[in-house]
């Protein structure tokens, strides 16, 4: 099972993002780097690679619009298939069924615009999070 939770304490997080607009995508991975994260960018979450090839310690941020389906059902299947990195759905205006449907899943949402470091912060609380269970 991918838990999601690294083995050894010095591995290095990795954030995956799936945003389908390369600005953002582009803009995210720039930024993340600055901030010292080793990023992986896609377009679409069918462009993951397998279960198995994903980071053993990292988080997912993902963009609740993406063609052909959500965020929401990305992680859903990554969770079909084991995947339990901690995850942040970053999204414009979310309706309460969206965040009904992310609480439920154990998704914390993250407004755009993405103001100040509320992105980093959530990325930095979920990996902490991750890191205590595994402590």
């Amino acid at each position: 099972m991918r838990d999601g939770i690294g083995s050894a304490p010095n591995l290095e997080p990795v954030v995956i993002v799936i945003d389908d607009d390369l600005a953002v995508r582009n803009s995210l991975r720039f930024s993340l780097q600055v901030e010292g994260f080793s990023v992986r960018a896609y377009a679409s979450g069918a462009e993951l690679p397998s279960a198995t090839e994903l980071p053993r310690f990292g988080c997912l941020v993902v963009d609740y619009y993406l063609p052909e389906t959500n965020g929401l059902d990305v992680l859903r299947k990554l969770r079909d298939e084991k995947v339990t990195l901690p995850a942040l759905l970053i999204t414009s205006h979310p309706s309460e069924i969206v965040r009904k449907q992310a609480a439920q899943a154990g998704v914390t949402i993250v407004e755009k615009p993405l103001l100040g470091n509320v992105l980093i912060d959530g990325i930095r609380d979920a990996l902490a999070r991750v890191a205590q269970r595994s402590g």
